[in-house]
């Protein structure tokens, strides 16, 4: 598969173009940088305004064949002299911190560490290579990038009023799992520096009218971990949380009470083989047993258990197993309390103290 450009690897290419055209007075139409990853980005230069004393020009981001929903915005650079040194901000498009925890601090421009050291080192490159002494602003900027950040984890996270330009390889590569980690922990960490006593944690939003309804908790409180339950505990930990809470519905979690810590299909489907031998270990007969591995839901399974009458005695124990699981894997650095549920059948389990946990989270 085709990797692609970061926007910060746009943003970077963007301003050294503006640069070079600012003090040398010439057109430049491409121009290449290298990405953090080594990798050479060999970026067209559009847009390009040019006056005496400013220069503005875009990069288009091109995503590759991973799905970003910034592939074909325009990422521009406007490069004006100033006093002394570098001066970089974030124009329109570009997102305001709000809320700590972030990579950079409430008030800044959305510009992550890396992206600003690849600005930065991009910009004194030509300013060295034009044996320029004195000052440049750069401004980054956006213009779809309000609409975008509608799209993106940006509002959740208290960036308003745009995108991020993010990137610490500079590479987008399709479909990364690391990209999809380094969300979570970012959303973890700023838990963390609201100074919240417990970690939400949650698959995701499957099941959220029931939430809302049963206990009045709003699951978009909960860090979504995806499928990467045993990284997200592994995570809690490093960032120093005593507890968390998991909440989530069957179809993930039983998959948790056979060790399982990635829940992607891929990595392991037996739902239905853990529910049929937690129905057989709770006295479930032959044929529920069979009809159970015959489903191909949880949700039927959970049917099938409640006909059979041995709903609460299954998942009694499938908690119990679930609950080994989360111990096992926080290795005694983290008070763990997890809450199981289905749609149409409600709470399915939950562990001795998971309710006062969710009390916490409630007031967060």
């Amino acid at each position: 598969m085709r990797h692609g450009f970061t926007t910060g690897s746009c943003a970077a290419a963007a301003a050294k173009a503006a640069s070079y055209m600012l003090l040398t007075g010439k057109e430049k139409k491409t121009i290449q940088i290298i990405t953090p990853k080594g990798i050479p980005f060999d970026a067209q230069i559009c847009n390009i305004l040019r006056s005496e004393d400013r220069v503005s020009c875009s990069v288009t981001k091109d995503g590759g064949d991973d799905p970003d929903i910034t592939t074909g915005a325009d990422v521009y650079a406007t490069v004006s002299f100033g006093a002394k040194g570098v001066v970089l901000k974030g124009g329109v498009g570009v997102g305001k911190v709000t809320k700590p925890g972030l990579d950079q601090p409430v008030g800044e421009s959305a510009i992550n560490r890396v992206p600003r050291q690849m600005i930065l080192s991009e910009v004194q490159e030509v300013m060295a290579f034009c044996d320029y002494q004195g000052g440049l602003t750069v401004e980054i900027s956006v213009p779809q990038g309000v609409e975008l950040a509608e799209k993106t984890f940006n509002p959740r996270l208290g960036i308003v009023g745009g995108i991020s330009i993010l990137g610490t390889t500079g590479i987008v590569e399709p479909m990364s799992k690391q990209a999809l980690l380094d969300t979570i922990r970012v959303e973890l960490s700023q838990q963390k520096a609201l100074g919240y006593p417990v970690a939400c944690v949650s698959p995701g939003n499957y099941g959220q009218a029931f939430m809302e309804e049963a206990f009045q908790y709003d699951l978009d409180k909960s860090v979504k971990c995806s499928n990467f339950i045993g990284d997200t505990i592994d995570m809690v930990v490093e960032l120093g949380f005593e507890k968390m809470l998991l909440t989530g519905h069957i179809g993930k979690l039983i998959k948790v009470a056979g060790g399982i810590m990635n829940t992607h299909s891929k990595e392991g489907d037996c739902r239905m083989e853990l529910l049929s031998s937690a129905a057989l270990l709770s006295g479930g007969n032959l044929q529920v047993c069979r009809a159970i591995l015959d489903s191909v839901t949880t949700q039927e399974g959970v049917r099938l258990l409640k006909e059979a009458g041995i709903l609460e005695e299954t998942m009694a124990y499938v908690m119990k197993k679930i609950m080994f699981y989360l111990n096992r894997r926080g290795a005694g650095k983290l008070e763990i309390e997890c809450m199981m549920y289905e749609n149409e059948s409600g709470l399915l389990g939950k562990s001795e103290g998971a309710l006062s946990f969710l009390e916490i989270c409630k007031k967060m």
